[in-house]
């Protein structure tokens, strides 16, 4: 089952800097409606078994521009449980109000979203505290419970809001709570979840916040950005990549479409100012971070060895058919339980963890609290241990990611390199695709 989230278009509220909960008086603004039409022309093409929308208005006009102009406008449906998170204590006040009149339960609320309190009004006049976070959580597992079994092999769409769109995320992740603020959701903002079954069963998150249909290539850096922001960049395609071999840390180069790939990704990123560099010391990512920096004078490119793939040993130069000959049930495990594999004379993942954090580490430092962007090019299990140390994942995890050849992930450090990590896009390959889906053709091994 394939399920495209949205954010809805920007709002009257949204563009005063006021915090909108559970307010229904927002309405989108021109540029939010502008931006709904940007997003039906990208989803041309897309047949949506059925849509879901939250019921505040500017979820509702989002939807139905998006619907309106595919033609699918009688696909939606109404749904309170993709309401906002409910914050009455703070609605329909200025953020910087928040921030002045409530600094307490505001640090709390950006430190430790989790612990966040506040008291609810209850029908018989009294006050019911209780945990917005939470509750959000809460209320996106019971909307997961209830619509995967009716949905199997259908493709849906969500309208819905920042706060809830991020819990449907985790949820179905396993991003806990106090990890709400490591994902962003831009307005008219594009994810898409892969769900194999019903609730509990795998899933992959197959893009996050991508923004390139709305003209906006990377999503904006947060207000007051103190710290760095890093472009994480999955290598080009190989030939091992297309002919489906274990490559792992023999050294095999781009072929002719992986440097393609690499320079439909310069041509992505021209407009960015990129400040540094840092690639794994093996050919593939170093090709295509040379072709990603070429022209770009002055800028060094720094290589780990710590970021190089996944060693495989034995498994190496081989496809799956023989793997599977010669370690029966191996490969199933790899693909169901790889935290518990150890390749025959090669590395299991939490090797690669400990070595690619560390190196994730080094970077940092050497990076410091400047707001600048960079370049980091590595590899497929490389990149995904990465990203699932940074959302909270584990071992377990890392095939809920994924990392096309050629994609780029954002991530930034709004509070410097001391605070905590987010995730403001994953895997954006429109450029490579010329759509909001990844078309890349070499899978993950």
């Amino acid at each position: 089952m394939r399920v495209i989230i949205l954010r809805h278009g920007q709002s009257t509220y949204n563009s005063q800097g006021r915090i909108q909960g559970r307010s229904d008086l927002s309405v989108l603004t021109d540029r939010g409606r502008e931006d709904a039409r940007l997003t039906s022309a990208a989803f041309q093409g897309l047949e949506f078994d059925v849509a879901y929308a939250s019921p505040l208005q500017r979820a509702q006009q989002t939807a139905t521009t998006v619907l309106s102009g595919l033609e699918q406008q009688d696909r939606l449906q109404t749904d309170d449980r993709l309401l906002e998170i409910d914050l009455p204590l703070w609605e329909t006040m200025f953020n910087q109000e928040v921030r002045e009149k409530y600094a307490a339960e505001y640090q709390t609320w950006k430190e430790r979203p989790h612990k966040l309190k506040m008291l609810r009004p209850q029908a018989d006049g009294t006050q019911q505290e209780f945990f917005p976070v939470l509750a959000l959580y809460e209320q996106a597992t019971t909307f997961w419970q209830e619509i995967l079994p009716q949905h199997q092999g259908q493709t849906i769409l969500i309208v819905a809001h920042n706060g809830i769109n991020r819990a449907l995320i985790s949820t179905a992740l396993g991003i806990q709570p106090a990890m709400y603020h490591s994902i962003q959701q831009s307005n008219c903002g594009v994810t898409v979840l892969n769900f194999s079954g019903g609730w509990g069963d795998s899933v992959q998150l197959e893009s996050l916040n991508q923004t390139s249909h709305l003209g906006q290539k990377l999503p904006t850096l947060r207000p007051q950005n103190q710290g760095p922001r890093f472009l994480l960049v999955r290598h080009g395609e190989t030939d091992w990549n297309r002919a489906g071999k274990f490559q792992g840390q023999i050294d095999v180069p781009l072929n002719e479409y992986g440097r393609n790939q690499a320079s439909l990704a310069a041509e992505f990123l021209k407009t960015t100012e990129i400040d540094f560099g840092f690639t794994s010391s093996m050919l593939r990512p170093k090709e295509t971070a040379e072709i990603i920096l070429q022209g770009r004078t002055g800028l060094g490119l720094n290589e780990d060895p710590d970021l190089r793939e996944i060693g495989h040993g034995l498994w190496e130069g081989k496809f799956e058919s023989e793997i599977e000959a010669e370690y029966p049930g191996e490969l199933e495990r790899w693909h169901t339980h790889p935290e518990s594999v150890q390749m025959p004379e090669g590395e299991n993942l939490q090797d690669i963890w400990d070595r690619a954090t560390a190196a994730w580490g080094r970077i940092l430092v050497q990076v410091g609290d400047r707001s600048q962007t960079g370049i980091v090019v590595a590899h497929d299990a490389t990149n995904k241990v990465l990203l699932c140390y940074l959302l909270g994942l584990g071992l377990a995890d890392i095939w809920k990611i994924k990392q096309g050849n050629g994609a780029v992930t954002v991530i930034d450090y709004p509070d410097g390199i001391e605070g905590q990590p987010v995730i403001q896009a994953l895997n954006i390959t429109s450029y490579l695709s010329g759509g909001i889906l990844d078309k890349t053709a070499a899978g993950a091994l």
